[in-house]
């Protein structure tokens, strides 16, 4: 059900901020940066990839497990809090312990008035050097109720949020089952930077890969994108390699794709945009994509090749 009050224009921010080890820092920067938001008019305020500690996979180290928390605990109580004395939706992401050997990578949604309205485990979980989260994390439950239980929208009073989390943003799939399940925007909470010992073309070649498929995600389902990602080098434990240039451009874009906020590569931002809610609908009258799908054509596409 669509609980949203109000359609028209949602003021909406993303936050791009750098991350130390020092989780208090982290949360009171985190906070500052939505006191801000909120005083510049937002409603919805969405922040990047575990924003609480710095992006610790850069390697497999069991005492790192130490920091998850499980929800509701002190990170997602702090966030609830904040969202019912500012009246705004806050979208914020932590490192879950669901039970002893069970971590998630989480996103959670708190409602403007504390309450928590929903949550979303990441479901693609990469593995790659300097990159080992499927050491940390365990995938969403896509098996649960024979995988209907997967890829839903989370209903707020601004609207139907069709949260996913960083390395998902690659996969056309997840952003076409949100928005079959009616999502009102998609947005992607983001880790993502280069390694130091790139070189310029490469780097540009990555972000714009990165911006590209996401505002390809907007066009190809008619929904808004919010894309908030961290700034600022991460090094990396000793031995485990050269550390992270997280890359920021944070952006906020429309359901044709059309730029509506985009941030810098270096700075902390609260970037505030301007949603028309109403223009999805619009948009899918021209553009129906949804309408013209061969649903009868794609079985295929639960194939992990296909033969």
């Amino acid at each position: 059900m669509n609980t949203r009050k109000h359609r028209g224009i949602l003021p909406a921010a993303v936050i791009q901020q750098r991350c130390t080890a020092d989780r208090e820092y982290n949360l009171t920067r985190s906070e500052t940066l939505i006191r801000q938001a909120a005083e510049e008019g937002a409603r919805l305020v969405v922040l990047q990839e575990l924003h609480a500690t710095p992006y610790f996979c850069q390697s497999e180290d069991t005492a790192v497990f130490d920091l998850a928390e499980p929800i509701p605990g002190p990170t997602s109580e702090r966030l609830a809090s904040l969202a019912k004395a500012l009246s705004l939706v806050i979208v914020g992401s932590i490192f879950e312990r669901r039970m002893a050997g069970v971590y998630h990578n989480t996103a959670v949604v708190l409602e403007a008035d504390g309450s928590l309205a929903g949550r979303y485990r990441k479901m693609h979980i990469p593995d790659d050097p300097g990159v080992y989260e499927k050491f940390y994390f365990t995938p969403g439950d896509a098996g649960a109720n024979n995988g209907q239980d997967a890829f839903r929208p989370v209903d707020t009073s601004v609207g139907r949020l069709g949260v996913l989390v960083c390395w998902d943003q690659w996969y056309p799939e997840a952003a076409r089952l949100m928005a079959l399940a009616g999502a009102e925007m998609l947005i992607y909470p983001t880790a993502i930077g280069w390694e130091p010992a790139d070189d310029e073309d490469e780097k540009a070649r990555q972000l714009d890969a990165w911006i590209t498929v996401q505002r390809g995600h907007a066009i190809a389902n008619n929904l808004p994108v919010l894309a908030p990602n961290r700034v600022g080098h991460e090094a990396a434990p000793e031995g485990a390699g050269q550390g992270i240039d997280f890359w920021g451009n944070s952006f906020v874009c429309g359901p044709q794709g059309e730029w509506l906020v985009r941030g810098s590569q270096e700075n902390e931002e609260v970037l505030l945009a301007e949603i028309d809610t109403d223009r999805c609908d619009s948009i899918r009258r021209i553009w129906p994509y949804l309408r013209d799908r061969r649903v009868d054509a794609y079985g295929d596409l639960i194939q992990r090749v296909r033969d």
